[in-house]
């Protein structure tokens, strides 16, 4: 299979890109510095759409800027939509315009989709609550779906916060090394994760499942409080986690942004479930052994 990645550059996409190739399949990665990409047998990396020669088989969307890493002002909205929103336009009218479209669109979004929630346990079926993560969501999968149009099955991952080397644990472990870590506010506020390995696990599932279509909820079946997070990466650590972050303090850093981190949402993946996908890593504490024990981290 010749598989098309979006954002392969990135913390989830090299994961892909590694699990692909190890099964013999062939990657294209679309990067706006291709220069930067290793070169790996079996991998191609373009600057351009036009640029792809050949039929592709499949298409994985995974562009995006950094969500979390500052404030929302007007223009960090502006680029935060057009990285993916613009980015995922400019894909489908590609995916259009081919003699032979790709079987398959993965296209990226976030559990961000449902906005923010108390203790409602989140399916891919939840109402969302009204703000900017559900619009630039929503606006990114509407994007993905016109795809549909071109007779391509188009499945949505929303991605909770995923566990591996890098991403959001790499931004957590230097305090929790030091014992400096622990609970933001008041720690109730539900964090849906997920391993690297599920994640990159799921997408295969979806690549290879021609059943499957629609939104999928990539979060491991046991979300728990961010007080049960912190406890939990600090007993696997060996290491206290007495320390709290004040929520006032993330408002003031974070202003709009800090929403994703005081506030949360119980997502489960129902239809992962239905599919027949099996977790690798459902509970925190091994996902969090696994990590840690491999190097990952």
């Amino acid at each position: 299979m010749r598989v098309l990645i979006t954002g392969g550059s990135g913390f989830i996409g090299q994961a892909l890109t590694r699990a692909l190739l190890a099964r013999g399949d062939q990657v294209i990665i679309l990067s706006r510095q291709p220069e930067s990409v290793p070169v790996k047998a079996g991998q191609q990396c373009v600057s351009s759409l036009q640029q792809i020669e050949g039929n592709i088989d499949a298409v994985v969307n995974l562009a995006g800027a950094p969500i979390v890493d500052r404030r929302w002002t007007q223009a960090r909205k502006q680029l935060l939509l057009d990285s993916r929103i613009k980015t995922t336009r400019e894909l489908v009218h590609w995916i259009g315009e081919q003699a032979s479209p790709p079987d398959v669109l993965v296209s990226g979004s976030a559990i961000g989709y449902y906005g923010s929630h108390l203790d409602e346990v989140l399916d891919e079926t939840a109402d969302p609550a009204p703000g900017f993560p559900h619009q630039l969501c929503h606006e990114w999968e509407q994007a993905a779906l016109d795809a549909r149009d071109a007779g391509v099955r188009v499945c949505l991952i929303r991605t909770g916060v995923v566990l591996g080397n890098g991403g959001a644990l790499a931004k957590m472990l230097p305090a929790f090394k030091l014992g400096l870590g622990g609970p933001i506010g008041n720690g109730q506020q539900w964090m849906s994760w997920i391993h690297l390995d599920d994640e990159v696990g799921a997408i295969l599932y979806l690549l290879d499942n021609p059943a499957l279509q629609g939104p999928f909820n990539l979060t491991a079946p046991e979300p728990v409080t961010n007080e049960i997070f912190s406890k939990t990466l600090a007993r696997v650590l060996g290491r206290p986690a007495f320390m709290r972050v004040p929520a006032v303090m993330m408002r003031l850093m974070l202003g709009e942004a800090s929403e994703l981190l005081v506030e949360g949402q119980r997502v489960v993946p129902a239809n992962l479930h239905t599919a027949g996908y099996v977790f690798k890593y459902p509970a925190l504490e091994s996902a969090f052994k696994s990590v840690l024990q491999s190097g990952q981290s």
